[in-house]
């Protein structure tokens, strides 16, 4: 199989994953709280269950890491190839009713996201890319289209903070001396999505994410142009121990 066959078969994955996930939605679910506290769904549960059986039939040889597997105690190794899943991005924001969530599918090769698939189940977007190849978004309104992180604008940045983070002190040193246009809290891997197609410039990232959390985002916007690096501008791999990110900085186009 091709990397244009596997970003098929990511894209695929993650359109059948909303697409549960909204089923789920509109039926009525609980929340339950798994041992960290963090909440899960029969949304992230089905949502997984599809992707990783799909993944794991398609490339047998490549482990697929998964959030709720993780959480469940399965220990999986990292390998020169392997899978990143997170079924289902911004649980917290699913669970309350808000529109920003995502299904989230990476592929890793020697530490490097090179390929990732993330649909945004409540607006029926897809994004894919894959390094090399370019990135690109379709959506009910419009066919699949190539995107682009864009220049700066002469007004300034937009940036994207993490809801959860909006406040982190360590955000303001950060954006000190640089021209703001405009700030959003906004949920879960669309900050990715809206860099990547040029419609915000800067998402740094202060506080806690795991790797199945930014593969996908971070391969769409590196093979659209932009760039995830870690705060020291040093980039962001993948395989650490425990699956742990640092703080990092997802840039747009030049001047961020």
């Amino acid at each position: 199989m091709t990397d244009p066959d596997l970003l098929e078969l990511a894209a695929g994955l993650a359109r059948r994953a909303a697409a549960a996930i909204e089923a789920v939605r509109r039926a009525g679910f609980a929340v339950e709280r798994k041992t960290d506290e963090s909440p899960v769904t029969e949304a992230d549960r089905i949502a997984e269950a599809l992707i990783v059986e799909a993944l794991r039939a398609a490339t047998p040889d490549w482990p697929v890491v998964a959030e709720e597997e993780v959480a469940a105690g399965i220990v999986t190794a990292a390998a020169p190839r392997f899978w990143l899943v997170d079924p289902l991005d911004g649980t917290r924001d699913f669970a309350k009713g808000r529109s920003e969530y995502a299904s989230c599918i990476g592929l890793v090769e020697h530490g490097r996201a090179i390929l990732g698939a993330i649909a945004l189940p409540a607006t029926g977007e897809v994004f894919a890319g894959l390094l090399g190849a370019g990135a690109w978004k379709e959506d009910a309104a419009a066919p699949r289209r190539a995107i682009r992180v864009r220049a700066v604008p002469p007004v300034g940045l937009t940036v994207l903070a993490s809801r959860t983070y909006a406040d982190d002190p360590r955000m303001a040193p950060f954006l000190a001396g640089r021209p703001i246009a405009e700030r959003r809290a906004v949920s879960s891997a669309l900050k990715f999505c809206r860099v990547a197609e040029g419609a915000a410039d800067l998402y740094p990232r202060f506080g806690g994410t795991m790797e199945w959390d930014t593969a996908a985002g971070q391969a769409i916007v590196e093979a659209a142009g932009g760039a995830v690096t870690m705060v020291d501008g040093a980039p962001l791999r993948y395989g650490k121990p425990g699956w742990l990110n640092p703080d990092f900085v997802c840039h747009g186009g030049t001047g961020t």
